[in-house]
């Protein structure tokens, strides 16, 4: 039997950065379509796009739009793809809690990423920590592809670097590791009504990230909060986008159009992220 907006089977690939909210999309829509039974793969970002080219799935989320050859891929096949942004993420970067350095710069991440820092006495000259180990969570995942695009700018990365296989691996390897330095996307940590979530946040240190070059105080250096997220003055910032490759209405023009629509966008906003459509409201609390 052929499937529907709301009924039927679906596969669907997602960057596993985004496991948590995708997870809580596609619960809610089969408490709302009973009928429909979506299956998400959760995988490093790379991965996702071939399976999306390769017709595993009919339905990936991923932090980027499709790249030339992907385009040209399609218009073989004749394919009109349909993308849709679903909302603004950013990345967290993840210390230690006893590690001092827990306000940086921009450009001081491009020298650690790329290994012209290799020690914590060289970030602001405080002692006791020795050779930093930088943490990313998988091999070929989004997270790793936005420093070496938007910090490197295609210069290798530091040697002392690894991949832990996951998100919550990376949290739990900063938590024991005081030297380690790490990046994660924010969905992970800013849900505070989730349980998991209170327990990363009592395991690591959020650093403060400034995107100015000699900041002059500590209100220069900003979190991964949504208000700033949605300001757009937090420097490590990305879009999510669900691409389909469905030529017809069926269960994956469905799915995308709930996580686009109304329902899908209040769930964006209570995981942390900035819905991509809809208003927020931001309240100055400094103000009298």
């Amino acid at each position: 039997m052929s499937d529907t907006p709301t009924s039927g089977k679906l596969s669907i690939s997602v960057d596993e950065t985004f496991a948590p909210i995708l997870q809580s999309q596609v619960d809610t829509f089969q408490k709302l379509y009973p009928a429909a039974r979506i299956t998400a793969s959760y995988k490093p970002e790379a991965e996702a796009m071939q399976d999306l080219l390769s017709n595993k799935v009919r339905v990936a989320v991923v932090t980027r739009q499709l790249s030339a050859e992907e385009q040209a891929e399609f218009d073989r096949l004749k394919i009109v793809p349909r993308i849709a942004r679903l909302a603004t993420d950013g990345l967290a970067i993840v210390v230690h809690p006893s590690n001092a350095d827990s306000l940086l710069t921009v450009a001081k991440l491009q020298d650690i990423f790329t290994g012209k820092i290799q020690q914590w006495p060289q970030v602001s000259g405080k002692k006791g920590l020795g050779d930093i180990n930088v943490v990313f969570d998988t091999n070929h995942s989004s997270t790793t592809r936005f420093v070496q695009d938007s910090l490197t700018k295609g210069a290798p990365l530091t040697k002392r670097v690894f991949a832990a296989k996951s998100n919550p691996a990376l949290l739990d390897y900063v938590a024991t590791h005081p030297n380690a330095i790490g990046i994660i996307g924010v969905n992970w940590i800013s849900d505070r009504d989730d349980a998991s979530v209170q327990s990363f946040l009592k395991k690591v240190r959020i650093v403060g990230v400034s995107a100015k070059p000699a900041p002059q105080s500590a209100d220069d250096y900003l979190q991964p909060y949504q208000a700033y997220l949605a300001l757009k003055t937090y420097p490590l910032r990305r879009d999510v986008y669900l691409i389909s490759r469905e030529a017809r209405a069926g269960l994956g023009t469905g799915f995308a159009s709930f996580a686009a629509g109304n329902k899908g966008q209040l769930i964006v906003l209570k995981s942390g992220l900035v819905p991509a459509t809809g208003q927020m409201r931001i309240i100055d609390t400094n103000k009298r």
